[in-house]
């Protein structure tokens, strides 16, 4: 009886990882502003998107997925057997439990992208690479906003 709540319990535990670590990496769309962004000055140029290549924003790690997972490991690998059985169980959910802890955060935080390559009226190229919340095609009349990030925007 004992075992079955703890496996509950972990399983109760893991989701909460999940979640918890889909809310850790901030957004980083044309659209998505943080506090410090705003009421701060934005130079503006405009230009024509040349082309566009989806990417994939590899996530911030923030350790939270890695740190919960071996909580977690460590404590459901402590019920398995008696006596150094447990310590060695407990070691290695540890183990096992930060690795997929990490993996968890990693797979709930990756965010599709786009690599949106820009001729600047100024007749400069840039690329800016940014979250895939704004749908673009070559041809496209944007705006560049530039302050403390880039952003490009219809």
């Amino acid at each position: 009886m004992k075992r079955s709540r703890g496996i509950g319990k972990t399983a109760g535990a893991v989701a909460l990882v999940a979640i918890l670590g889909g809310c850790a990496y901030p957004g980083m769309g044309s659209s998505e502003y943080h506090r410090v962004d705003a009421r701060g000055e934005q130079s503006v140029r405009f230009g024509v998107v040349e082309s566009i290549r989806p990417v994939m924003i590899d996530p911030y790690d923030s350790g939270l997925g890695a740190f919960s997972g071996a909580a977690i490991g460590g404590i459901a690998g402590s019920n398995v057997g008696g006596g150094s059985g447990q310590a060695v169980g407990a070691i290695a959910g540890a183990l096992l439990g930060g690795i997929i802890g990490q993996n968890i955060e990693k797979s709930a935080n990756e965010r599709p992208g786009v690599e949106i390559t820009v001729l600047l009226d100024s007749g400069k190229y840039i690329a800016v690479v940014q979250g895939a919340d704004e749908q673009f095609r070559a041809g496209d009349r944007v705006r560049v906003l530039s302050g403390r990030t880039t952003r490009v925007t219809h």
